[in-house]
């Protein structure tokens, strides 16, 4: 069948068969189950209308059943069984061999690095996007130019940015861009103030701004706030401790070394770093993500409070990180987390670019491996189970911070 008639006749039979059910029901229901009329009608139509609402909802709950908690219940299953013993119940034995692969924990400890750059990254250059595009003429092309990535797939990205870090042989001349400009430098202080200094400027100021929301992180932690929440700030507090350390490393790292100059470098075969040359495509896409919705909340900020800060006195900065900034902080929150989902199941871009090699393995990478290609349905339905029970704490947040917004 010709597929552009097979999609035409899906939507007729789809949008026909949802309007007849809800047709057909409803006679059913008022006419056949609790019609309007006997020695009860007023009892009729009460109950009608208590069960009229399930009726809107029971093909939305089947599709649920069907497509999500039966998917659920049989990776449990499959995670608690062993292929090669025809299916039998082994308990947990799938998770200790789990737990036991180096290979497993290299993918979370590389998902836990995503999770720290990539929501923090993203949102924070949609929010100076959203900002600034806001205050030059041409600022709605500019916000399209930057959205129009979120219309590329994530495999579409990554051959993009594949073909950007290629590496040809010395004799041969790079089609990659980063090689092209990488061969360029020779060492001289050009070399030193883009290769060494410029990046460890740059180190240097994230390991200020990360030491500082830090410092407000953990300085009231001894104040009069519930113990959970003084646990999150020690965590939060900790991680950020963690990151000034990792990049004052780095700037050690980067002043000491003895840099390849005029060879081609594989970028994507660098251990480490990446990592971060991945996590630039996600970047990339999710930023117009986080400046459509920032721009929408800065636009909704009344102009009184703005123009009252600026009568005040303030400077642009105060105006907008202690005026603008707090006002939104609930939108960015939610920004974030709709990031960080996107970021616990990354898979396409990890496996068009490298395949999980090299050390740039992540969870949904090392359970597709185990599922199709070590044929490994135990380890692999774990594996699964362990990104769900990783994604659903943010989904509850979301929801329960929705319906407190409602209340």
């Amino acid at each position: 069948m010709n597929p552009a008639l097979q999609g035409l006749l899906t939507i007729v039979i789809g949008v026909g068969g949802c309007i007849g059910y809800f047709w057909l029901s409803n006679q059913v229901l008022d006419k056949v189950i609790f019609p309007p009329k006997g020695a009860n009608p007023g009892r009729n139509i009460t109950r009608a209308n208590m069960v009229r609402p399930w009726l809107f909802l029971f093909p939305a709950i089947v599709a649920l059943g069907l497509y999500l908690a039966y998917p659920v219940i049989e990776t449990l299953r499959l995670s608690l069984t062993d292929r090669d013993q025809g299916g039998a119940f082994v308990g947990l034995a799938n998770y200790r061999q789990m737990l036991s692969e180096e290979k497993f924990w290299e993918a979370m400890r590389n998902n836990m690095l995503w999770l720290i750059v990539v929501p923090a990254a993203s949102t924070a250059l949609g929010l100076l996007v959203a900002q600034l595009t806001d205050r030059i003429r041409w600022g709605s092309l500019a916000k399209s130019l930057i959205f129009m990535p979120m219309a590329i797939s994530f495999v579409g990205a990554s051959v993009i940015f594949k073909l950007i870090y290629d590496v040809r042989p010395v004799d041969q001349s790079q089609i990659g861009v980063m090689n092209a400009i990488w061969l360029q430098f020779e060492g001289g202080i050009g070399s030193v103030l883009f290769l060494k200094l410029l990046p460890a400027v740059i180190l240097a100021g994230f390991a200020a701004a990360v030491a500082y929301v830090g410092w407000l992180l953990a300085r009231p932690v001894f104040g009069s706030h519930p113990p959970g929440f003084r646990a999150l700030r020690l965590l939060a507090g900790a991680g950020a401790a963690w990151l000034v350390i990792l990049s004052l490393r780095s700037i050690l790292a980067l002043v000491s070394v003895e840099l390849a100059y005029g060879e081609p470098q594989a970028w994507l075969a660098i251990p480490f770093w990446n990592n971060f040359l991945l996590m630039v495509v996600l970047i990339w896409i999710q930023t117009g993500f986080a400046m459509v919705i920032l721009s929408a909340a800065l636009r909704g900020i009344p102009e009184e409070t703005v123009e009252a800060a600026i009568v005040d006195g303030a400077n642009p900065f105060q105006v907008f990180f202690q005026i603008k900034v707090p006002q939104i902080m609930g939108t960015i929150v939610v920004v974030w987390t709709t990031i960080t989902l996107v970021v616990l199941k990354v898979f396409d871009i990890v496996f068009a670019m490298t395949n999980g090699q090299w050390e740039t393995q992540v969870l949904a990478n090392y359970m597709f491996d185990k599922l199709f290609r070590a044929n490994d349905w135990g380890v692999g339905s774990a594996a699964a189970i362990v990104i769900m029970i990783l994604v659903t704490p943010i989904l509850a947040w979301n929801v329960w911070n929705a319906r407190k917004e409602m209340r």
